[in-house]
C-alpha cells in the first residue's frame, strides 16, 4: 500500500524546492508567462540550449505558485539518470512515496497523484525523451489537477504540451545611439555578470571605464547565463579587461563550476558536449558546417553551402528541425522569413569540431562563394521595385558579409574577390551603419591589388563617395583623380560619368557650387548614354540641390521632378526618397511650408523603415529650418538636440551634405536668440535625450495608437489612470503596503499593478520607474512653464 510520508507540514514542503543562494535576475516576461501557461495547460516545457537557465527559471516560477497547489510542488532531478527504467521510481522517491507493494511503479505513482493538486518539476529530460513522454502523458490524463513543468532541450511532444523557449538574458541596446553606463548596467546580462563579480570582488561595478569590456564579455557569450556566471569567477584572478582578452579560448577559461552539480555543467566545454552527444551524426556534421556562418542564415542558405559529402540537399530541412528541436539552432522570425542563428559559445564548438574534421577551409570557402553571388545580384538589383528588400537583405547579411570578406582578404589569391565584393557592397555601406568599415575594407583591397584594372577604378570612384561622406575631401580628390586616369585609358564611360558625378560632390562641398553644376550635368549625360539608371538619379538629386543652392528654382524643382519621375517608373524607392529631400530644400526655401514638411516627413518615414541614418539626418535638418522659419523654435532646438546624437552617432555633422551647413548654423541662431541661452540648452538637452525611435516619432508628430497624443504623451497612454497614479507614488519612494494603505487597495492588487508597469515598459525595477516619472514630470512642467512656439 502506497503512502506519503509524514511531510505535508508546512516546513517539510517548503524544503522541497531547493533555496536560491544566488540572486534570481531578469526573466520577467519568461516568469509571467510561464505562469500563465501553467494556468492552462497541464503540461508546459521549457527548452532552450544548455547553460540557458531552464532549471533556474523552473524552480523560481514553482516558488512562485506553490501556493496554489495545495500538495506540493516537486522537483524531480533527473541530469543524473542514465537507466530509463528507473525513471518512474526516481519519481516517487521525490514525491517521498513509500509504497512495498508488487504493484508496477507507475501505477502506484499514478494512484498516488489521481486526486492530488500537485506541482512537478521534471528537470533535464533530453536524455529520456520517450520515457518522461510516455509517464507524463499518463499521469496527467489520470489527474486532471497535476501540473508537469519540464525542462529539456527539446520538446516531449506529449499531447497538449505548452512550450517556451527560455532565451538568452537580455543584452544591452545596440542601436544608433550608445546607451548610458547606467542604461547599460541595467540589462538582464550585464546585470548578472555585474552581481556574481560582485560576489567575488566585494567593491565591482560597472563604470565608464569597464563598460566596453563588460559589455564585450556578455556579448561574446551570448548573455547565456552560465557561461556569464563562470566568466565573472575568473575575475578572482585577472582584470575585466583580460578576461575579455582571453575569450576566444572560452572553452579552456571557463572551467570553474560549481562543486555540487554534475560534471557536465561545471565547465562550458562539457555542457555542450553533453548537447552534440544528443544529437545524430548527421545533425552533428550540420551543426559543425553551419559554423561557419557569423550570425544568422536562412534555409537556402544552409541548403547551398551545408550540402554534400553525406547530406544531400533535401536532407538539410529535417536536419535543422532536428537541431532546432534539439535547442542547438535558434528559430527566428522575421518579416522576409524565418532565419537560424547558433548562440557565439554554441558556433564556437561547432567550429573547433569542423577544424578537427579538416574541413573548415572547404566550407569557408563554399561560405564566401555563397555571399560572392549575394553581393552581385544585389547590385544588379540597385535600382528596381525590389531594391528595400536587397537593402533590408544585406543588413541582416551583414555579419556574413563581413566574413566572406575576412576569407578574400587573408586567402592567398582571394584579394581581387574581396575588391570586387566590397565595391558591390556601396550601397550597403551607406544606407547602413557601416560606412567606416565599408572604406576600410576598400583600403585594404585598394592597398593589397594595385592592377590598373576596370575593378580597381570602380573601387576608387565607391571608395572617394565614401571618402566624400566621411568630410575626407582631399583623399576623396586623389582617389577619383586616379579612377579617371584608369577609366580614360581603358574606355570606361561608366568609371568616367561616376568620377563626374563624386568630383561634383567634391566641388560643392569645397563651395564651388558653378563647378559642381557642371560636373553633375556631365554626369547625368554620361549616365543616361550608358543606360545607367541608380548612377543618373544619384546625379539629378546633386544637381537639384546646387540649382537650389545657387537659387534656380526651376531648373532645381524640374530636375528633382525628373528624377521622382524616373523612380516612379522603375518602382525605386531610396533614390526617390533623397529626391523628395531635394525638394523639400527648394520647396522651404520658396516658402512652400507645407509641402517642403510633406515631402520631409515621406522621406524620412522612408529611410527610418530602412534604418538609413544619413537619410533620416538630412530630413531631421530640413525639418528643423522650417520649424525656425516658422518661429516654432522649442520645436527647432529640439530637433537639434536630437541631429546632434544622429551626427555624433554617424561621426560626420551633414555628412556628404556640408554645403548645407549655412541653413543649420542659421536655424540654430534664430532659436537660440529667440529662447534665449537657458530655455534654448534645455530644449536641446530633451531632443538629444529622446530614444531614437520616439525621437524620430517627435519629429513625424506622430500619435499613440488610438489616443489622439503626441509622441511625449505615448509612454503615459500605455499606463491606465491607476497605473499613472501608483507609478507617481513608488517615485515618491512607497513600499507597495504604503501604496495599498494610501489608495485603499489590497497589497496584492498594487504589486499585480506595478508588475504591469515593469511589464509595460520594460523596466526590471522600481528605480526605472521613478526615473521614468520624474523625467515625465519635468517634461510636463517644462511644457507648462515654456511660452511656447511663439512669433
Amino acid at each position: 500500500m502506497d503512502a506519503l510520508a509524514p511531510a505535508t507540514s508546512k516546513r517539510l514542503r517548503a524544503q522541497r524546492l531547493p533555496a536560491e543562494v544566488t540572486s534570481f535576475v531578469g526573466r520577467r516576461h519568461e516568469v509571467a508567462e510561464v505562469k500563465r501557461l501553467l494556468s492552462g495547460a497541464h503540461v508546459v516545457t521549457l527548452t532552450g540550449a544548455g547553460g540557458v537557465g531552464k532549471t533556474r527559471l523552473a524552480l523560481r516560477v514553482a516558488a512562485d505558485v506553490r501556493r496554489a497547489f495545495r500538495n506540493g510542488v516537486w522537483l524531480v532531478e533527473l541530469a543524473a539518470l542514465d537507466e530509463p527504467e528507473l525513471l518512474v521510481q526516481t519519481v516517487a522517491e521525490a514525491l517521498e512515496i513509500r509504497d512495498r507493494s508488487p504493484r508496477p511503479p507507475l501505477k502506484v505513482l499514478t494512484d498516488h497523484l489521481r486526486d492530488k493538486q500537485a506541482l512537478i518539476i521534471l528537470d533535464n529530460c533530453e536524455h529520456l525523451l520517450h520515457d518522461c513522454a510516455v509517464m507524463t502523458e499518463t499521469l496527467v490524463r489520470a489527474a486532471p489537477d497535476l501540473r508537469v513543468l519540464v525542462t529539456s532541450r527539446q520538446t516531449l511532444g506529449v499531447d497538449g504540451e505548452h512550450t517556451l523557449t527560455v532565451p538568452p538574458l537580455a543584452l544591452p541596446d545596440s542601436g544608433l545611439v550608445r546607451p548610458s553606463t547606467e542604461a547599460l548596467a541595467q540589462s538582464d546580462a550585464v546585470r548578472l555578470f555585474a552581481e556574481r563579480a560582485g560576489a567575488v570582488l566585494a567593491d565591482f561595478a560597472v563604470t565608464d571605464d569597464n563598460r566596453e569590456a563588460v559589455e564585450g564579455i556578455c556579448r561574446r557569450l551570448d548573455g547565456l547565463p552560465l557561461a556569464i556566471e563562470l566568466a565573472a569567477v575568473r575575475l578572482r584572478a585577472m582584470s575585466v579587461q583580460q578576461l575579455f582578452n582571453r575569450l576566444d579560448d572560452r572553452f579552456r577559461l571557463l572551467t570553474s563550476g560549481s562543486r555540487a552539480v554534475l560534471p557536465r555543467h561545471q565547465t562550458l566545454r562539457a555542457l555542450i558536449d553533453w548537447s552534440y552527444a544528443l544529437c545524430t551524426d548527421q545533425e552533428r556534421a550540420l551543426w559543425e558546417r553551419v559554423s561557419v556562418f557569423a550570425g544568422d542564415l536562412d534555409l537556402e542558405a544552409a541548403e547551398t553551402v551545408c550540402s554534400g559529402d553525406g547530406i544531400a540537399s533535401g536532407e538539410i530541412v529535417d536536419l535543422v528541425i532536428g537541431l532546432v528541436d534539439k535547442s542547438v539552432l535558434v528559430r527566428e522570425e522575421y518579416p522576409s522569413g524565418v532565419r537560424y542563428r547558433l548562440l557565439e559559445t554554441i558556433r564556437q564548438y561547432g567550429r573547433d569540431r569542423l577544424r578537427e574534421s579538416g574541413e573548415e577551409g572547404a566550407l569557408r570557402r563554399r561560405h564566401r562563394d555563397y555571399y560572392r553571388r549575394l553581393s552581385s545580384e544585389a547590385y544588379n538589383r540597385l535600382f528596381g521595385p525590389s531594391q528595400v528588400a536587397w537593402f533590408s537583405r544585406l543588413q541582416r547579411e551583414h555579419a556574413n558579409l563581413r566574413a566572406a570578406l575576412e576569407y578574400c582578404s587573408t586567402e592567398s589569391g582571394e584579394v581581387a574577390t574581396g575588391l570586387d565584393m566590397a565595391s558591390d557592397l556601396l550601397y550597403h555601406w551607406i544606407t547602413s551603419y557601416y560606412l567606416g568599415e565599408g572604406r576600410r575594407w576598400l583600403d585594404q583591397a585598394l592597398a593589397a591589388d594595385t592592377e590598373p584594372s576596370e575593378a580597381r577604378a570602380r573601387a576608387l570612384w565607391a571608395n572617394g563617395w565614401l571618402a566624400v561622406l566621411q568630410d575626407d575631401i582631399p583623399t576623396a580628390a586623389v582617389m577619383l583623380e586616379e579612377s579617371r586616369v584608369i577609366g580614360e585609358r581603358l574606355g570606361q564611360e561608366s568609371v568616367l560619368a561616376y568620377v563626374a558625378l563624386y568630383f561634383g560632390m567634391v566641388a560643392a562641398n569645397e563651395g564651388d557650387v558653378k563647378s559642381s553644376i557642371a560636373l553633375y550635368e556631365e554626369a547625368v549625360t554620361r549616365h543616361r548614354a550608358a543606360g545607367n539608371l541608380a548612377g543618373l538619379a544619384l546625379a539629378l538629386i546633386r544637381l537639384s540641390l546646387s540649382h537650389s543652392l545657387v537659387g534656380d528654382s526651376s531648373r532645381a524643382i524640374s530636375v528633382g521632378e525628373e528624377c521622382l519621375a524616373l523612380c516612379d517608373a522603375h518602382g525605386e524607392s531610396w533614390h526617390r526618397a533623397y529626391a523628395m529631400m531635394a525638394l523639400g530644400v527648394e520647396a522651404w526655401r520658396q516658402g512652400d511650408v507645407q509641402r517642403a514638411v510633406d515631402l520631409e516627413k515621406k522621406s524620412l518615414r522612408f529611410n527610418r523603415s530602412l534604418n538609413d541614418s544619413l537619410g533620416v539626418a538630412i530630413s531631421l535638418e530640413v525639418l528643423a529650418w522650417v520649424a525656425a522659419t516658422e518661429r516654432q523654435y522649442r520645436k527647432a532646438a529640439r530637433l537639434l538636440g536630437i541631429l546632434r546624437t544622429v551626427w555624433e552617432a554617424i561621426g560626420t555633422p551633414l555628412s556628404g551634405f556640408t554645403h548645407l551647413i549655412h541653413y543649420h548654423d542659421e536655424c540654430e541662431s534664430r532659436a537660440r536668440q529667440a529662447l534665449g541661452e537657458s530655455a534654448f540648452s534645455t530644449a536641446v538637452e530633451r531632443g538629444a535625450r529622446l530614444p531614437y525611435d520616439e525621437a524620430l516619432a517627435y519629429a513625424l508628430g506622430e500619435e499613440a495608437p488610438g489616443n489622439g497624443q503626441t509622441d511625449e504623451a505615448v509612454r503615459p497612454s500605455l499606463l491606465t489612470r491607476r497605473e499613472m497614479e501608483i507609478a507617481q507614488l513608488v517615485a515618491q519612494g512607497m513600499s507597495n503596503k504604503e501604496i495599498a494603505a494610501s489608495l485603499v487597495i489590497a497589497q496584492r492588487t498594487a504589486e499585480g499593478h506595478i508588475e504591469h508597469i515593469l511589464s509595460k515598459f520594460g523596466f526590471t525595477s522600481r528605480a526605472q520607474i521613478a526615473v521614468w516619472v520624474g523625467d515625465w514630470n519635468r517634461t510636463t512642467q517644462d511644457d507648462q512653464r515654456d511660452p511656447g512656439d511663439s512669433a
